[in-house]
């Protein structure tokens, strides 16, 4: 079994970290560059920073704090939001982001994927796929989970991984924030339709959840960032936890 992956995520709103449920009701949770040092410092294994708003305002992600929290890492560094041209990916990585996550551009224009992942790698593109379960299917949503669109989650997956995406960022949007654990059916499904790696994101409120998650589903890495931005699950002992449950993390 692949060693999995524990990451925290940095949700970014006019240069802060909120966090809220459902992608709604949003509330402070720290100042980014600091919560990036103590997740560096507690053996994360990988940081994603979104700005959840800048496609909604139409605006570029803030390239001055990718720098700043980029200083504070070792450890890979996902950024997205905001993203949708060429210019735009070389700008972060040249402030010091490791990978992007594309979304909304993705879905406007699947051909990006090509085009990005041709000229950075695929290991540089993740495809972040917003999913909500509506009217008896499973949606992708975009513009920050605002705006529904007819897209089947696993087959839009399949497509952003047959264009090159090297990894998917799977976000329950039912799960998001309510800690009653990561969305298992669609991270299964999802997981066991594509070869590339898969993160389950959304609903993760116990160290018991990152298990269940691991063991049903073939996902490769979790995120979370409530219960880690406010130390209900610190990243330390969730991994040593883990190790103890015999599940191999980094």
């Amino acid at each position: 079994m692949l060693k999995k992956r524990i990451i925290p995520c940095l949700d970014i709103k006019d240069g802060t970290t909120v966090k809220g449920i459902n992608f709604e009701g949003l509330r402070n949770a720290g100042d980014p560059v600091e919560l990036a040092a103590k997740y560096e410092m507690e053996g994360a294994d990988e940081l994603v920073f979104l700005d959840i708003t800048a496609t909604l305002e139409d605006r570029k992600t803030f390239a001055d704090l990718v720098k700043k929290i980029a200083r504070q890492l070792s450890i890979p560094f996902t950024v997205g939001g905001g993203i949708s041209s060429m210019e735009d990916v070389r700008r972060l990585l040249e402030a010091g982001a490791d990978k992007i996550s594309i979304n909304s551009s993705a879905v406007k224009n699947p051909q990006l994927i090509y085009e990005l992942a041709k000229e950075f790698g695929s290991q540089c593109i993740v495809v972040a796929v917003d999913t909500r379960f509506t009217d008896g299917s499973d949606l992708v949503y975009i513009r920050g989970g605002r705006l529904a669109t007819s897209l089947n989650t696993v087959d839009w997956a399949k497509e952003a991984a047959s264009l090159g995406a090297g990894e998917i960022l799977l976000t329950s949007m039912d799960g998001d924030g309510t800690k009653n654990g990561f969305d298992i059916r669609i991270t299964k499904l999802v997981s066991e339709a594509v070869s590339i790696p898969v993160i389950a994101s959304g609903g993760a409120g116990s160290a018991d959840d990152f298990i269940q998650v691991f063991h049903e589903t073939k996902a490769t890495g979790a995120l979370a960032a409530s219960i880690f931005h406010f130390n209900e699950v610190p990243v330390q002992e969730l991994k040593q936890y883990l190790k103890t449950q015999k599940i191999p993390v980094r």
